[in-house]
């Protein structure tokens, strides 16, 4: 070998040495790297513990799923049209024009003489992560609507444990016989608000709306394919105008989503988890919550009232 080669790869080796030892040097230095602290506001715990919604205008600050909500309201536990069920998980509030879309659905929905709908979890006082159920939820602008109509109004101590009716068989990943053109009407409804950007709902739901003859297909567009969401639809609104901080997701695909998309859903849709009564997740952390929800976890605001049989529920200022 000569001299000249020799010292190339001499060179070579050198390099290669210094290398492996940079890295271990920084392998151990990660390892010595104390961990980060998690703030208080990206944590569900304390998102949970608020005592009621923060005074002041509405805002939802952040995305949908890593964000909170200034200035929420509660969505009365009853009115025309719907019921709030699961009143005790105190997730009924939400972004004033989404307590407007609600109530405004549920005078439709009696209008079209359906029944009475069921309202599910929206979000909490202040937004920000729930310690259970949903990623989402987090900004106000989301709620769950259950697609079972055969409950007459109810009282609220009634509404506490009812189960929801699945509506997807997966073996064959079609709706069940218990679907009918009343749940295809309600879902029809709600998509046709402008004020909605998406509704979530299973793939084989999405399917059989597609089927359907309707005179307008344009709110299809709205329904997205989405695992679980088998016994309920999950209503999205777009960031109401003011709101500066609250950030939009990506426009929907052009055309009624029938197509490729919706078959390839089809073909790896699953069914949600269900935990048994009284599981404990683990808290949910979520780092990319905005800073300014801090000022939103620790302003003063107003306390949840508890909420008697036949009363509206009434608040008190607290700090």
């Amino acid at each position: 070998m000569g001299r000249r080669a020799f010292g190339l790869m001499a060179c070579v080796g050198l390099v290669m040495a210094v290398s492996v030892s940079l890295s271990a040097g920084s392998a151990e230095a990660a390892r010595k790297k104390k961990p980060q602290p998690i703030p208080a506001y990206a944590t569900s715990v304390a998102w949970a513990a608020v005592p009621g919604p923060s005074l002041g205008a509405a805002q939802p600050i952040g995305g949908y799923a890593a964000g909170c909500i200034a200035g929420a309201r509660p969505l009365p536990p009853e009115g025309v049209g719907y019921q709030v069920i699961r009143l005790s998980r105190q997730r009924n509030y939400g972004h004033p024009v989404l307590i407007d879309t609600l109530r405004e659905f549920g005078r439709r929905v009696a209008a079209a003489g359906l029944g009475t709908a069921l309202i599910g979890d929206m979000g909490q006082a202040r937004g920000g992560p729930m310690p259970s159920g949903h990623a989402s939820h987090q900004i106000g602008l989301d709620a769950d609507v259950w697609l079972r109509l055969d409950l007459p109004p109810m009282g609220r101590a009634g509404r506490e444990r009812l189960d929801e009716i699945k509506y997807v068989d997966y073996d064959r990943m079609r709706v069940t016989a218990d679907w009918s053109d009343r749940q295809a009407r309600m879902v029809q409804i709600a998509a046709s608000d402008p004020r909605v950007a998406r509704i979530f709902v299973n793939p084989a739901i999405k399917l059989a709306m597609c089927q359907r003859s309707w005179p307008d297909r344009g709110f299809l567009n709205k329904l997205r394919p989405w695992n679980g969401h088998d016994g309920h639809m999950h209503i999205r609104l777009s960031c109401p105008p003011g709101s500066p901080q609250c950030e939009a997701q990506a426009a929907q695909p052009d055309g009624d989503g029938c197509g490729e998309e919706l078959i390839s859903w089809l073909d790896s849709a699953s069914p949600a988890i269900e935990h048994p009564p009284g599981h404990q997740p683990e808290p949910r952390v979520v780092r990319k919550v905005p800073a300014a929800c801090r000022t939103v976890l620790n302003a003063a605001g107003t306390r949840m009232a508890s909420l008697p049989e036949s009363a509206p529920a009434t608040v008190a200022t607290t700090r």
